[in-house]
């Protein structure tokens, strides 16, 4: 795999795949930043980092890293409390990078995706989510509903992100609002869905409670990375307010 970026290759030099990162390359001007001076980068012309990554957004930067190390979605769910994140069939790498950023620095324990149709960690991927995908333990599952039965059994709450639209208390099972549940004991899955489709049946039947953010636009939905944003940082507020 080969990295690409400034913040994604500096987090994998210092993540848990640290000890997997080989040779990294630098443009004369990005080689002289002190935290990539001290890794003896071999200096390389734009075009020709550009033409090793494949992409132009490399900022000068480009390392050769192993495999991504996926988590164990088990090991997720044994850790005390923890607050996840499940997003059912998000294809697109710049979400799925977002979503993984916002909950690195939300202090999110994980984040869980299914194994197929769906998007998986990639460079790009490592690049939209600032290298906080090397920080963040990002399962892979075969089943995304039998997680979030498993994670029910563990103590966990999901909560699944529906479009608000659906608030209307006629609906056969209608959304709350976001900041209705209490989020406070026990772990919480939250779990978003694709970007076209939202979540799917059997999924959104897994989870606990439905929620959704209150549309004060015209349209009728947030982009899954602005949603988890909102979300997740409602959840962080009353964990700090239950432990103060």
């Amino acid at each position: 795999m080969i990295l690409y970026g400034r913040n994604p290759v500096r987090e994998a030099l210092r993540g848990r795949r640290s000890d997997t990162v080989g040779e990294v390359w630098a443009t004369a001007a990005a080689a002289r930043e002190e935290w990539l001076a001290a890794c003896s980068p071999k200096l390389a012309s734009a075009e020709e980092i550009e033409a090793r990554c494949g992409s132009g957004a490399h900022q000068g930067v480009c390392a050769s890293a192993g495999p991504y190390p996926y988590a164990d979605a088990a090991e997720l769910l044994a850790l005390a409390e923890p607050v996840i994140v499940a997003l059912d069939q998000v294809q697109d790498p710049q979400n799925l990078g977002s979503v993984c950023r916002t909950a690195e620095c939300a202090g999110a324990a994980g984040a869980v995706i299914p194994e197929r149709r769906a998007a998986e960690v990639t460079p790009a991927v490592c690049k939209a989510s600032a290298g906080a995908v090397e920080h963040l333990p990002v399962a892979r599952v075969r089943n995304l509903a039998d997680f979030l039965i498993s994670a029910r059994d563990a103590g966990c709450w999901s909560y699944g992100a529906s479009a608000s639209g659906d608030l209307d208390p006629a609906h056969p099972r209608a959304p709350v609002p976001y900041d209705s549940p209490d989020y406070r004991d026990g772990g919480v899955i939250v779990v978003l869905g694709s970007e076209g489709s939202g979540l799917r049946p059997r999924v959104a039947g897994a989870c606990d409670e439905l929620i959704a953010l209150p549309m004060r636009g015209r349209i009728g939905s947030l982009n899954v990375a602005a949603a988890a944003s909102a979300i997740l940082y409602e959840i962080l507020q009353r964990k700090v307010d239950s432990s103060s």
